[in-house]
């Protein structure tokens, strides 16, 4: 009897698991012993952290995304379609268009989604750069902006891609200083705990730097509205913020198929952090963003799970107890400016330490944005 494995999603978590298992299973595969699906309801596969650099005019939307065929195993079947709701009694997906699906294994791996309408005026007083349209938008925004006051704020946490919000303050103040431009633009940057990051040691690192390069940080700054036409950001502390231009961190959303189908509150799935199984329902993983982990919302937090499922997975198809486990390895390039970056890397219950930005840590960083392909390949 043929074992079903079903993946729905097609970003990192869900395309590195697909290829993985297809090296795993190679010879499962081959004789019919297991099939394995990934259902999408995209064609491409996107890899959100090139839209950190669209603004500044260092990439286009394009170079985020390729198809989904060209990046998955073949002996891997791909199915466009939509997943509308999981029954974990019955162990089935019911599709948009494709009807019922049963499985046997089941992971998720539907990412975070952005819902900017959760703060009133935000989304029509705010940018952002975590899509392709948000990214564009405030590209063509700043490209005309040459004074005033720019305000990030940090308004939905957990987010996706945590240091980006850092990133992108210290590269737009390279950006305006390379310029000529910094000296008529102030740049603020907000926070909703009372420090610059989650993460207490690049919290310290990134409020020494700020202090240096004369950007305005205000932490316990939690907002919960924007008058776009008086351009004021609001806060629930009473506090007001009046901007020319605000780059806000939209709140993020987990998935409602998860809330419906039992997973979890809020739409993040409630898994095991070791193994990523469910405590709700027998052979359901979930992997990437949508995970209630207490680690990162990152592509490397995404890329390890994947590893660890996939071990899991194919012990169980040839009936062996798994025994991978997913420790929160996650590794993050940080980019300090325009040509200089730092790295850091942790686990469950660590704190990493930040390392004294370089040129060649930047130029690293490039190189595995153009590697990533290979990544999502399985080969890395």
């Amino acid at each position: 009897m043929t074992e079903h494995i079903v993946i729905v999603g097609g970003g990192t978590g869900g395309t590195v698991l697909a290829n993985r298992l297809a090296e795993k299973l190679g010879p499962e595969l081959e004789r019919g012993a297991v099939d394995v699906t990934l259902v999408s309801d995209d064609r491409n596969h996107v890899y959100k952290p090139v839209f950190l650099y669209v603004p500044f005019g260092k990439k286009t939307v394009g170079d985020a995304k390729r198809p989904l065929a060209d990046l998955v195993d073949r002996k891997i079947d791909i199915e466009i379609d939509r997943v509308q709701s999981v029954d974990t009694d019955r162990k089935t997906l019911d599709l948009r268009d494709g009807g019922e699906m049963a499985y046997d294994h089941l992971v998720l791996a539907t990412g975070a989604g952005l819902a900017p309408e959760k703060v009133p005026g935000l989304a029509a007083g705010g940018h952002h750069f975590y899509g392709p349209d948000g990214a564009e938008a405030l590209r063509d925004e700043l490209a005309t902006f040459t004074e005033g006051h720019l305000v990030l704020s940090v308004i939905g946490t957990p987010h996706m891609c945590p240091a980006a919000p850092v990133e992108f303050v210290l590269m737009a103040d390279d950006w305006f200083r390379e310029r000529g431009l910094r000296e008529d633009v102030e740049i603020t940057y907000t926070y909703p705990i009372q420090r610059a990051h989650g993460i207490q040691s690049i919290a310290d690192w990134a409020s020494e730097v700020f202090a240096e390069r004369d950007i305005r940080l205000e932490t316990f700054f939690n907002a919960d509205e924007v008058d776009p036409d008086d351009r004021v950001l609001h806060s629930m502390e009473g506090k007001e913020l009046d901007y020319d231009l605000l780059v806000g961190i939209p709140p993020h959303e987990g998935s409602d198929l998860v809330s419906a189908a039992g997973l979890g509150d809020d739409g993040w799935a409630e898994v095991d952090r070791h193994t990523l199984e469910s405590p709700h329902a027998e052979d359901v993983f979930v992997v990437g963003d949508l995970a209630d982990v207490p680690t990162s919302k990152a592509g490397s937090v995404a890329h390890y799970e994947a590893g660890t499922v996939a071990d899991r997975l194919a012990s169980r198809v040839r009936g062996q107890a798994p025994t991978a486990t997913y420790h929160g390895k996650t590794v993050c390039f940080i980019e300090s400016g325009m040509d200089e970056a730092t790295f850091v890397e942790f686990e469950y219950g660590t704190q990493p330490t930040v390392r004294a930005p370089s040129k060649p840590i930047h130029w690293a960083k490039l190189g595995y944005n153009e590697s990533y392909w290979l990544t999502a390949r399985g080969l890395l």
